[in-house]
């Protein structure tokens, strides 16, 4: 397995080792006991999600408080999406930045979100199957959103706002300035 720093110290990226043959590929996409090289806290996965988008849908940007907020690994199976993430951890050294990456079934990277940053992604490609794993239980009334077009953040979508499909919930996203956020000290694993 590669691994590939970002912007953020516990923000990953992954490529797996790819077997290919005449009858076609193999690869393994997730094995528990590599866990120790997403974080220095235990993970334990306890939902898969499949997303299937067509061009120009944005999802995000989501996250949800404690308890139960959600570390992340994401990847895509076919076609191609932009996958952004924001750190919304109030006192952290990179609050309100974000770090993007193309994800897409050629170069076949995953990336491991931690808690405490918003996620999002917008399909590139004609149609999308975006495939992730999260470590918590989804509960709407921990659910948050950041707005995707916050001038403070200044994210680079590489669609133009015309060209977006969002949810009337993505819509009315908060701004950064009027976020419930972590706490960059606050353990979010405990």
């Amino acid at each position: 397995m590669e691994i590939i720093p970002t912007l953020f110290e516990d923000v990953l990226l992954f490529r797996n080792q790819i077997f290919k043959d005449e009858r076609g590929s193999f690869s393994e996409h997730f094995n528990q006991s590599q866990s120790k090289f997403f974080s220095q806290k235990e993970i334990h996965f306890c939902q898969d999600n499949i997303a299937h988008s067509k061009k120009g849908v944005l999802r995000g940007l989501h996250y949800q408080l404690p308890p139960f907020s959600q570390s992340k690994l994401v990847s895509v199976i076919e076609g191609s999406v932009l996958d952004v993430v924001v750190d919304i951890r109030w006192g952290s050294p990179t609050f309100g930045q974000y770090f993007s990456q193309e994800l897409n079934n050629e170069n076949r990277f995953q990336m491991f979100i931690p808690r405490g940053f918003a996620h999002g992604f917008i399909t590139l490609s004609q149609k999308s199957i975006f495939y992730y794993k999260v470590d918590n239980f989804f509960n709407s009334k921990y659910e948050r959103s950041l707005s995707p077009d916050d001038p403070e953040l200044d994210i680079n979508w590489r669609l133009s706002k015309d060209e977006w499909i969002q949810s009337k919930k993505d819509k009315n996203s908060s701004k950064l300035a009027n976020l419930s956020l972590f706490d960059f000290n606050q353990d979010l694993y405990a």
